[in-house]
């Protein structure tokens, strides 16, 4: 079955096709005719269903969408649904990291618990969304650690696995991220819908 991924962010499509290799679906990314959705949702179930909605409608094809970011709580869950554009719209990598750091400018480390989420729709034309949620515990560090990854993942320390999530493989990382564990949830989902 050919399934969408509703992005152009190459390391979200690495996730996917990594976590979802088992399955026998083909996985492609969002074509480049497909005009981007307007992600003005306050939640990420609300923007990864509407472009998951949207994508599923104009392309009349099964549609996997996320909306994911980054929750500190010493920032009352700031950046949030503005992970990727918490320094400004077109925003790198490295300037959502800097303003990162810097709000947390004097935070002690024991206040610097964060946790990143994502919220993962399925939709197909005619059929109810299915949505899911996944969320990773962390903390933020005060300085990068790791080149792998993208986003937050060099600040954002994961205790259970005793690094940051880019000093992880993606093997290692896609056992336990937030969108692994959103899309765990999604195939249990779907799997208990089969048999039902």
């Amino acid at each position: 079955m050919r399934v969408v991924l509703a992005t152009r962010n190459q390391g979200k499509i690495r996730e996917f096709a990594d976590t979802l290799s088992e399955l026998r679906w083909e996985i492609t990314a969002l074509p480049e005719s497909v005009p981007p959705v307007t992600e003005d949702g306050m939640t990420f179930e609300e923007n990864a269903r509407k472009k998951a909605e949207a994508v599923a409608n104009l392309l009349n094809l099964p549609v996997l969408a996320d909306d994911s970011g980054l929750q500190v709580d010493a920032l009352e869950g700031r950046p949030g649904v503005f992970s990727a554009r918490y320094a400004g719209e077109q925003a790198s990598d490295e300037a959502n990291n800097r303003k990162l750091l810097h709000e947390l400018t004097g935070v002690p480390a024991d206040k610097r618990t964060a946790r990143f989420v994502c919220a993962l729709a399925y939709a197909k034309p005619g059929e109810p969304t299915v949505m899911v949620r996944g969320e990773c515990e962390g903390v933020i560090l005060d300085e990068l650690k790791g080149n792998d990854g993208f986003g937050y993942d060099p600040l954002f320390y994961v205790p259970e696995a005793e690094k940051t999530f880019g000093e992880l493989a993606l093997t290692e990382k896609n056992r336990i991220s937030h969108r692994a564990r959103a899309i765990q949830t999604l195939l249990k989902v779907l799997s208990a819908e089969d048999r039902a």
